[in-house]
Order: structure tokens, then sequence, then C-alpha cells
């Protein structure tokens, strides 16, 4: 897996992932330097982002590397730049093949996605989760928000949702949004604990 970003951080500071052809969530600019690199290690010819924060420089992104843009159809009104590469898919699970899947998660926006990559953390599973599903800053833990800068929680029905839905995906790490954010093993069990937590301090 191959991550990309900008130094210093710039706009909100996330960097995208890429593996397998899929550039996961999106970065505001991209240079020619790493343009190349992304295509020297095998291309670009899907660009999923989790959620619309994250939508930023996506149309200039996918002509620069000739990559489509997969977004929930549950988020089309936040698209401010429509483009013929952009492909709407609808319903919880979207098969990009054999080792990726993206997942609607829901929580801030209807159509929040992780992507599941099934062959990451050596074959053990991994989950590429933005901020829909956010690693805190101890790494061992995870939160859920309906508003990350305005503290504002999903209510705990979201919660029990997005838990069940977690529980039933094969995973042993997850990486968040930035560098540096993630839960490097027994993730799964962490997740689900971090789930737990969050519905008891609602009670």
């Amino acid at each position: 897996m191959l991550g990309v970003g900008v130094e210093p951080a710039f706009g909100i500071g996330q960097r995208a992932l890429c593996t397998g052809g899929l550039l996961w969530d999106c970065i505001a600019v991209l240079d020619d330097a790493a343009t190349r690199r992304l295509i020297d290690a095998g291309g670009v010819d899907t660009i999923a982002i989790s959620h619309p924060h994250y939508y930023t420089g996506m149309a200039d992104l996918a002509e620069r590397l000739d990559a489509r843009i997969l977004l929930h159809e549950a988020d089309r009104q936040w698209i401010t730049r429509p483009t013929d590469r952009i492909e709407l898919w609808s319903g919880d699970h979207h098969v990009l093949g054999p080792d990726l899947e993206l997942v609607r998660l829901g929580g801030h926006f209807d159509g929040g996605t992780i992507c599941l990559w099934r062959g990451g953390a050596e074959g053990r599973g991994a989950l590429l989760t933005g901020d829909i599903v956010q690693v805190v800053a101890d790494h061992d833990r995870v939160s859920f928000m309906y508003s990350f800068p305005c503290f504002i929680p999903l209510p705990a029905r979201e919660i029990l949702r997005i838990r069940d839905v977690l529980a039933g995906l094969v995973f042993d790490r997850v990486h968040g949004a930035w560098w540096g954010a993630s839960v490097q093993d027994d993730a799964k069990a962490k997740v689900l604990r971090s789930a737990d937590r969050y519905l008891a301090a609602l009670r």
C-alpha cells in the first residue's frame, strides 16, 4: 500500500492510500512527482472516496490519473463539480474485485463508505476508513461522530447499526485518514469494544 499526502499539511490534512489500482480517498493537489510514483506503482484505475469532506480535487485527480470516481449515490447532492468520470453506486456493498470491497457504513453522511481490503494486514484483512471510523489518539480505540469539529455525537441507533455492519466484516487492522492513524492489530475486537464503550457513555 502506498500513501499519498501533502506536506506541510494542507486543508484538512488527510492523505490518500493506493492499493490494487484503487486510490482510496482524495487529496487537494497531486504534483508531477506523486503522479509518476502512482503510475510506477501500477497506476490507478479507480478513485473511491469515503465521504464528501474529501471530494476536494477528485475531478482533477481523475483526469490526471485517467481513472473513474466511485461515490455512493446517497451523497450525490454534495458533488460540486460534476464530471463524466463519476460513477454512482447504490446499496450497502460494491465489490471492486476479489481483494477490495466498498461498504456503506453511513455515519456523518448517509453514503459514508469504508473499504475492506482483504489482502491487508498480511492477509488478515484491513479496513480503510477515512474518519467514518475515526482512529483516536492512542491508536488502540476508534470513535464515531456526526461532527468531529463541533463534537456532536451520533445517536445510539446509528452506532448500533454501524456496529452490526462492522461485526460482519473480517479485518485485523484499521487505517484511518491521517498519517499514523492506524490500529495495527486485533482491530476488529478493538473497534467493537469502542462501539460498546460509546453506547455505554450515551446511556
